[in-house]
């Protein structure tokens, strides 16, 4: 039988239905080898040679499709249709030929297919080409810059910027995006201005709203009316004035559908509807295309299959009617900057397919599955037709002018299926208006200043950094979920209610690369070397030339770095960063003055673990510290003594106060007496204006016994390292044992200091049923013992559905089965299915396996080291 290798089990099943059973589908797992994370990997000064070595997780996938190959000579590579798949293969045949799997005679095909449907699949595999050496070398140039960097960058960032963990090619410029924004917003300034809007009424008596435009004659521009004073003015000319229609103007309208999506714009959508991430998006996107429902999701391409084009018409057709269906097929142009890399958009596979037809899916699966069919449906339905009117009023001396808009649907055309989300509230102009003719003396109901200000530019979603990474140029379709996401892991920003904010770390490894690596975080300078590896993948540029221009001068700027310390750098930052870290004060004083001795000079230090704060030079005599960011809401808080909320019964001071790890409230004072005064932190979403003292007095008394567990046992609120929760300690279950905890969160801050028993137990309760940590899942049904090996045999409820459950072994059972109503023979089967061949003891006897887990662990010390070159990876 062939041998045909994809990348992952959930793939190969589904091809392995199509091909039957004169092939062997085995998963390759992803890649099977890289870089080893250590210097010369990459060999600089040997033109630019890699030393690759197979992955310890991929040995025994290797070895399977080795041991497979013995009963037959034909390899089909059907790895994944894009660079990192072509790469993926290459490896696979270069893995395969050093064990010898591979020789002369072997039959060796790279197939590639869009979509795992059977016509795809079959098609493919007879149409077999070679291994694609062009895209190979455009991963190879990509995978040793992203080694380069990372390896020689990020240790420059250990040494000389205490905390920070990584750097990355793409990675550190998306991370710029976002420090930037947020320095607008720092340094953005309200500018107060007002508008006016009249209600007004038809001689028919329908009232309508219109906006004041003309004022002393003039067109009003947006900040003409400055003041409350003005708009008052403004409001008293309309008061005083008759209000006739001078003109009603209806223009027709259109609008036509998005594109199909490509992987950016799904992304954007995904998270513009439901708030998922990058990362969630494309993890709910594979697994649907594995399945065989929609089209490759990693892709430059909005074009369609000319069949799918029709078949999308025949739906529309077939559900909406023929008023719904373009004369011509919507053709969209691929955008793609490099063919070869592009594919077709993301679509259904099968295009009646809705949502609804589908079976069992996650949610995640079925909101993007939804997402993808709607917007595929909706780019081949007809566009949507409005009608436009603008009502033009004025004064009769002309001295005043006011508008009203407003559009009328005509016919719903592709909107009646999906219209594209919006990452920011614009202004609408969508109101309905009454009939209103030329000539109609109006009358006024009311007349309404409204003040405003201007709003700072908006911080970026994971949807908005994506659409401006793809407006610079910056990564390419595989890249973005790994590079939004490897900047959070790291820990350089978070999110909060969908938007990211830069932390301390990310604005001074942002700094530190802008003064001593401008150019390596430029963003011109960073899509000029996408748009060259393109060229590398397009055959037009030598993947060795481009390498070696690079490392020429990137070389020489680590090189200057040698002799910086940490004190100039740091005095460097705080140069750069004045602005927003000693913002001018409004009595013009020094603002780098230390308001609490008043003779030190506030500058950023850094602490080991990371974090970053400003500082008095006068340290220790002087303890004063705030954030970087200044001083946090809910008054002066960050000076040495904190802001004071009280007094306890024993007369204790209870002062509120900011430190590296955020805000906390203390009882007492730090004295020699007192080295250790009892604090609470404040956990994460409650508000500092919220904390009085009696809230910092609950705080204070944590962790509160709730009661007595009605199993046995204290339960206990409290707030830890991960945030408010509680703890019940279960008794030993024998004389002489350890008692058990079990911990559950508290999703709501303030719930911790007012939980009670039912609602506590019932958190416990559902942390068990999951599962969690000091839990045991109670199963669906318990099978009995296994018939040849022992050890029990379960059906389990899991997060993606009913599995049965022996020892360490999960197998998912199939979506058409009953998990109430399978054998013990069936079980066993999937059970055998999921172990494979290998010998397995039951799952009773674990002595053996402790032993060897722990030899195992001893030789992992240096997983440690791994850091700088897999953060590189990330930015591919």
């Amino acid at each position: 039988m062939a041998v045909v290798v994809v990348e992952s089990p959930a793939k190969a099943k589904t091809i392995n239905k199509y091909l039957g059973d004169d092939y062997t589908v085995l998963a390759s797992y992803g890649h099977v080898r890289d870089l080893p994370p250590k210097d010369g990997s990459v060999d600089t000064e040997n033109a630019f040679d890699m030393k690759w070595e197979v992955d310890s997780k991929s040995q025994k996938h290797v070895r399977a499709i080795a041991d497979a190959l013995k009963d037959d000579d034909r390899l089909i590579l059907a790895t994944d249709p894009d660079r990192e798949g072509e790469a993926i293969s290459w490896h696979l045949l270069e893995a395969l030929s050093k064990r010898r799997a591979v020789k002369k005679s072997t039959d060796v095909a790279r197939v590639v297919f869009n979509s795992i449907t059977k016509n795809a699949v079959t098609e493919a595999m007879a149409n077999p080409r070679e291994i694609d050496m062009e895209l190979v070398e455009a991963y190879l140039a990509r995978r040793a810059l992203d080694y380069l960097v990372g390896f020689n960058l990020s240790p420059v960032l250990w040494r000389k910027l205490p905390g920070a963990k990584s750097a990355g090619r793409v990675q550190s410029v998306a991370l710029r995006l976002i420090v930037e924004r947020e320095m607008e917003i720092e340094a953005f300034r309200a500018q107060e201005y007002w508008s006016v809007s009249a209600r007004l009424a038809t001689p028919r008596g329908q009232e309508f709203d219109a906006r004041l435009t003309i004022f002393g004659g003039k067109k009003l521009e947006k900040f003409d009316l400055g003041t409350e004073d003005k708009a008052g003015l403004a409001v008293s000319a309309i008061s005083s004035r008759a209000l006739t229609v001078a003109s009603v103007e209806a223009k027709p309208a259109t609008r036509n559908p998005s594109a199909p999506f490509m992987t950016s714009t799904l992304q954007q959508e995904a998270s513009r509807k439901f708030g998922m991430g990058a990362r969630q998006t494309m993890n709910a996107a594979q697994r649907l295309y594995e399945a065989g429902y929609i089209t490759y999701m990693r892709t430059d391409g909005i074009d369609m299959a000319p069949e799918a084009v029709m078949s999308a018409r025949d739906v529309v057709r077939d559900r909406y009617g023929d008023a719904y269906v373009p004369k011509s097929p919507r053709m969209y142009k691929n955008k793609a900057k490099n063919a070869q890399e592009a594919h077709e958009c993301i679509r259904p596979t099968d295009m009646s397919r809705d949502p609804a037809s589908l079976g069992r899916l996650e949610p995640d699966q079925r909101k993007v599955y939804d997402l993808i069919w709607k917007r595929t449906i909706a780019s081949q339905m007809e566009a949507a037709r409005f009608e436009r009117t603008t009502v033009e009023i004025r004064s009769e001396d002309e001295q005043i002018g006011l508008r009203a808009t407003g559009q009328v649907v005509k016919f719903d055309g592709f909107i009646r299926v999906y219209e594209e989300g919006r990452d920011d509230v614009v202004e609408d102009d969508d109101a309905r208006l009454p009939q209103i003719d030329t000539g109609d003396a109006l009358d006024k109901r009311s007349v309404t200043p409204e003040q405003h200000f201007t709003q700072p530019p908006p911080r970026y979603t994971e949807a908005t950094l994506v659409k401006r990474m793809e407006e610079l140029g910056i990564g390419r379709p595989s890249t973005y979920a790994s590079i939004v996401t490897t900047i959070q892991d790291r820990d350089y920003v978070r999110k909060d209610k969908n938007r990211l904010i830069p932390e301390d770390k990310g604005r001074l490894v942002t700094a530190f690369l802008e003064n001593y690596f401008r150019k390596y975080v430029g963003y011109e300078f960073t899509a000029n070397l996408e748009d060259e590896l393109d060229q590398v993948s397009a055959g037009s540029v030598d993947w060795k030339t481009v390498l070696d221009r690079f490392w020429k001068d990137f070389s020489a700027a680590i090189a200057e770095t040698s002799e910086l310390r940490i004190t100039d750098v740091l005095e460097k930052i705080n140069e750069v960063l004045e602005p927003h870290l000693f913002p001018p004060k409004e009595d013009g004083s020094d603002p780098r003055l230390c308001p609490n001795c008043g003779k030190g000079r506030l500058s950023m230090r850094t602490a080991r673990s990371g974090g970053a704060f400003i500082g008095c030079s006068e340290y220790p005599e002087c303890r004063y510290t705030r954030p970087l960011a200044g001083e946090l809401e809910g008054g002066d808080i960050a000076g040495p003594d904190g802001k004071l909320l009280g007094h306890d019964d024993d007369g204790e001071p209870v002062t509120l106060r900011t430190g590296r790890f955020g805000p906390y409230v203390q009882l007492g004072e730090l004295t020699e007496e007192n080295p250790k005064p009892k604090r609470s932190s404040i956990p994460k979403g409650m508000d500092l204006g919220d904390i009085d003292l009696a809230r910092a007095l609950e705080l204070l008394s944590l962790p509160r016994l709730i009661g007595e567990h009605p199993e046995g046992g204290p339960v206990e609120a409290s707030i830890g390292r991960f945030g408010p929760y509680v703890m019940h300690t279960k008794p030993a279950a024998e004389e002489g044992g350890k008692p058990a905890k079990i911990y559950a969160n508290i999703k709501d801050p303030a719930e911790v200091l007012t939980i009670g028993m039912n609602r506590a137990v019932e958190l416990l309760a559902q942390k068990a049923a999951r599962g969690g940590r000091g839990s045991t899942a109670k199963p669906l049904r318990e099978l009995g013992e296994h018939p040849t090996e022992g050890g029990p045999v379960n059906v389990m409820d899991g997060r993606y559905g009913p599995y049965v459950k022996w020892g360490k072994v999960n197998a998912t059972l199939p979506k058409d089965s009953d998990p109430q109503s399978v054998t013990m023979d069936e079980a066993v089967a999937l059970i055998t299915a999921k172990a494979g061949t290998k010998k397995r003891k039951a799952p009773a006897k674990k002595t053996a396996a402790k032993k060897t887990t722990k030899k195992t662990a001893a030789k992992k010390p240096a997983a440690k080291k791994k850091t700088a070159a897999k953060s590189s990876k990330a930015d591919a």
